[in-house]
């Protein structure tokens, strides 16, 4: 049929970028959702719990070795209560990962590998709702015993999150550190042709600031509040991994080759 004049023609190369957006990668949504998650909660905990992080173990071992030395206003046993429970959450996070798909290294099918990851979000949902409700109220750097119990329930599900998404090792994807990231926006600067992972690398930086400044925000209502936004966070996750169209290849297709020790992916991690 002859084409209408005026009419657009859509090129090879335009068909391909809106294939792309139209069936992206559940997983790497379901991820960067989750990458909002940490904002949320440590903007939480460290600005409205007494300078304490239940996501970002990295600063948490720093500010315990700043408290332990004494340091004025830097405190002890949030942070290590933080850790430890984020150590059990972490080690249940593993468990269930073999419990539900096996070792490290073994195939798994699309079925398993969806009902392994929707207990793990309904686990952190259950926990993460919890610590919102048990926040209500929470006055800022306040509220003794309810406060240690608001870090540890979050703790618990940060722990669990991590766990298993080092155990998907998606590349630039932890959900919960940058560091690696902006280290590979840098050293890929100079390269010859734009790195494949730029704009996954961008979009987690940006997810992670975006869901700070939504918690600093929420928490000059309620410091429950950054809380309760993390838990709808992690519902609207589980719902792009339970319901989102999964392309022919991606990540989550090629699952037990990503997370085969020595894979490509693997090494680009």
């Amino acid at each position: 049929m002859q084409q209408m004049e005026g009419e657009a023609v859509p090129t090879a190369a335009g068909s391909r970028r809106f294939d792309t957006v139209r069936r992206a990668d559940p997983l790497l949504v379901g991820l960067g959702v989750l990458t909002l998650v940490t904002g949320l909660v440590d903007a939480a905990c460290y600005l409205g719990l007494g300078r304490v992080f239940t996501a970002n173990m990295t600063g948490n071992v720093v500010l315990l070795a700043f408290g332990a030395a004494g340091t004025q206003g830097l405190p002890v046993l949030g942070p290590t209560v933080s850790l430890l429970v984020f150590l059990v959450g972490a080690a249940g996070g593993g468990w269930l990962a073999a419990r539900l798909v096996g070792p490290a290294n073994a195939d798994v099918s699309a079925s398993a590998r969806q009902r392994w990851l929707s207990i793990t979000l309904l686990i952190e949902l259950a926990l993460v709702t919890a610590a919102g409700v048990v926040a209500i109220g929470l006055p800022v750097d306040g509220g003794g015993g309810r406060r240690y119990a608001v870090i540890a329930l979050l703790a618990a599900a940060l722990g669990l999150q991590n766990a298993t998404v080092r155990r998907l090792a998606v590349p630039d994807l932890t959900t919960t550190v940058l560091t690696l990231t902006l280290t590979g926006l840098a050293a890929d600067f100079g390269l010859a042709g734009r790195s494949p992972r730029v704009g996954r690398r961008l979009a987690a930086v940006g997810l992670m600031a975006a869901g700070a400044l939504m918690g600093a925000l929420l928490l000059r209502v309620d410091v429950a509040l950054p809380v309760l936004a993390a838990a709808v966070v992690i519902t609207l996750a589980a719902v792009a991994l339970r319901f989102g169209r999964t392309p022919e290849t991606s990540s989550a297709d090629s699952f037990a080759a990503v997370t085969r020790p020595g894979s490509r992916h693997s090494r680009g991690a």
